[in-house]
């Protein structure tokens, strides 16, 4: 399957209660994904049901780890949580207004 790459970097920049982190080096990784990464989660934050912030971390979120999925479907890690994750998929694929109405 033909991919887009991506390199993700997460740098650690405070503490809970705001002080700084011990010094670590940055956790980065490349990794591929059917989809375009960066026009998913511009797509989410236009949604407006969340803010930018949180919007941009769920779109990049999901995506990382539904591809991880995607590619171990066989394994009996995911066997239980594939139906619900795709459950939730379609409803976040609705809209936010088809969001808010699900039970």
């Amino acid at each position: 399957m033909r991919q887009h790459h991506y390199r993700v970097t997460v740098e650690h920049l405070a503490l809970p209660d705001g002080s700084p982190p011990p010094a670590t080096q940055p956790l980065s990784f490349e990794t591929g994904n059917h989809d375009d990464i960066l026009a998913i989660a511009a797509r989410m934050r236009q949604r407006g049901d969340l803010p930018e912030a949180d919007a941009t971390a769920l779109a990049v979120g999901l995506k990382l780890f539904s591809e991880v999925m995607l590619q171990h479907r066989g394994l009996p890690l995911f066997a239980d949580f594939a139906p619900h994750f795709k459950t939730f998929m379609q409803a976040l694929k609705r809209g936010p207004a088809a969001a808010q109405t699900q039970p």
